[in-house]
């Protein structure tokens, strides 16, 4: 196609496009073919090539809505959430031992993995997605899944034999806060920690008030991760 046909516009993204190219004086590239088009978007939505037999079908669909047909499969496929969740519990340092010597598994820490996947392949609310893992217990103290999400700051590094406790401490707290600094606003909060952050607005008397909201907490590995009745015979 050609730069100045814009018969190949078919969304704003496109327009959008169109409009940078014309004023670097590009030419588009060709469009993929359909089983070019169908690989792109299954590896992007799912991370698995498609089979030959949707290979087969998308390209015997002649209908206008045939890709927003695959789009649509491939966002209602569990592998959706699977597939987008790695790059949030990336983010959370997700891991299932405590790391240092003793090293020991965390034998429940899977739940917090599996609620991220449930949360992509529910398409929930980014707002309620954060919330409940900032502070699910307290906002839906009956919810199950919120209980789960505040695992989000369960993920520090723990030397539990550490023989100096109140250092132990203060290390979970300056992982959650540099954590929850770096995810929720992008910034990098941990230089604060020590002095006045030198390229961004963060004083160190930020970097203590916002760890002051989990000063309070504690581990809870007391919950029942059940529903309510789950249990009863």
């Amino acid at each position: 196609p050609s730069v100045r046909d814009s018969r190949w516009v078919r969304n704003p993204i496109d327009a959008f496009i169109l409009s940078q190219l014309e004023a670097k004086g590009l030419q588009p590239s060709s469009p993929a073919d359909r089983v070019t088009l169908l690989r792109r978007v299954t590896l992007d939505l799912v991370g698995l090539p498609p089979t030959p037999d949707e290979v087969e079908a998308f390209l015997k669909d002649s209908s206008p809505k045939a890709y927003e047909k695959v789009v649509d499969r491939l966002l209602q496929s569990p592998h959706y959430g699977e597939r987008w969740a790695r790059h949030w519990l990336d983010l959370a340092r997700y891991a299932e031992s405590e790391g240092f010597k003793a090293d020991e598994t965390r034998p429940n820490i899977w739940r917090y993995r599996d609620y991220v996947i449930r949360s992509f392949n529910q398409d929930k609310p980014y707002d309620r997605f954060v919330r409940e893992q900032i502070a699910g217990d307290g906002l839906w103290p009956g919810d199950v899944d919120a209980r789960l999400a505040t695992a989000f700051n369960r993920h520090y590094p723990d030397e539990s034999n550490a023989r100096n406790l109140l250092q132990r401490r203060q290390e979970i707290l300056n992982d959650i806060t540099d954590t929850v600094g770096a995810v929720f606003t992008g910034l990098t909060f941990g230089c604060a920690r020590c002095h006045d952050h030198k390229f961004d607005p963060i004083l160190q008397a930020d970097y203590y008030r916002l760890q002051a909201f989990f000063a309070n907490t504690r581990a809870a590995d007391d919950v029942l991760l059940t529903a309510p009745g789950a249990l009863e015979g």
